[in-house]
């Protein structure tokens, strides 16, 4: 799959913004005091929020939540689509940018999104207008062969399959330990949290921890928490 397929396949903006925060909020219960691999800032700016995924292997993602609608962009590091593939002066993929509407723009040239030079870190981009029935990415000429060529059909795994299973098969291969599905299922379910379900999903976390990261994400919290909070 590449940006093309992945823009027929993605969640809506909305569903899409839950999954994103459901995701960084399981993650942040099962390993409160370490990196996380997806995180969420529901105070990204004035009027935006975010969403990231970080590997730790040179591999990423963000999704910027605008009132003019989504951005995304994604880096797979081994993509022949890299924009350093040329050594002597990188630039993105032909047709990986060169279509995001000037909405947009602003995004492309975000420094967070760039390496230190003014080159956007980029293999896959999509986006999608507030009113817009679909996703949309750019056309590229895409090498051949390679099934996986922009690295998108792998960064976005858990946003094309949007279920808890599919998630607790990555925490628990990456985290190294069990993961209560029918918690989980509450988390993806966006139900308030409470010291029960951080409990359910990892007994040994720091519920001040966790009640400062789901208010730096928006997540809702049940009444027992928010009292413990004030």
């Amino acid at each position: 799959m590449t940006a093309p397929d992945i823009a027929g396949a993605l969640p809506d903006i909305d569903t899409l913004k839950n999954l994103c925060r459901s995701m960084a909020m399981a993650e942040v219960i099962l390993n409160p005091d370490g990196e996380c691999v997806h995180s969420y800032s529901a105070r990204w700016s004035e009027t935006e929020q975010a969403a990231s995924m970080r590997n730790g292997s040179g591999d990423e993602y963000d999704i910027v939540f605008a009132p003019e609608g989504a951005y995304i962009r994604g880096f797979d590091h081994e993509s022949p689509l890299s924009p350093y593939r040329h050594e002597d002066v990188p630039q993105p993929w032909p047709g990986v940018l060169d279509s995001v509407p000037e909405v947009f723009r602003r995004h492309v040239a975000e420094p967070a999104f760039m390496d230190e030079n003014g080159c956007p870190v980029v293999t896959v981009c999509l986006w999608r207008e507030t009113n817009a029935p679909s996703w949309q990415a750019g056309r590229i000429t895409f090498p051949a062969p390679h099934e996986d060529p922009d690295g998108s059909s792998w960064l976005f795994e858990l946003l094309l399959d949007p279920t808890p299973e599919a998630f607790r098969s990555f925490a628990e291969d990456y985290y190294e330990v069990p993961v209560d599905i029918e918690a989980l299922r509450q988390v993806y379910e966006l139900r308030p949290l409470e010291r029960t379900l951080v409990a359910a999903l990892n007994p040994e976390a720091s519920v001040p921890e966790v009640v400062a990261a789901a208010r730096t994400m928006g997540y809702p919290l049940a009444d027992d928490l928010l009292s413990d909070a004030s």
